[in-house]
């Protein structure tokens, strides 16, 4: 959650419901899974990772906003009305 903040500069805060939810969703449709982890100290920890259907969502999903973010500099540009 302070990885998002940080990486978001503060404007986006997350819930400990609304991550746990995102990633349940996700788990669901089979975007991610969990990884196991060995790790014997300190708190116990989730790691999750992208699967194949998941980076190809993402990068589906990545063209989408990309040409929306170029449909919109158009417009601002004059290019369209």
């Amino acid at each position: 959650m302070k990885e998002v903040g940080a990486l978001s500069d503060g404007r986006i805060r997350l819930s400990t419901g609304t991550l746990y939810g995102g990633l349940g969703r996700l788990l669901e449709q089979g975007w991610i899974e969990r990884l196991d982890n060995d790790e014997p100290e300190g708190r116990p920890r989730k790691d999750y990772a992208l699967t194949d259907l998941g980076r190809r969502t993402l990068a589906a999903e990545t063209a989408r906003l990309e040409a929306l973010v170029a449909a919109a500099r158009l417009i601002l540009a004059g290019g369209e009305s």
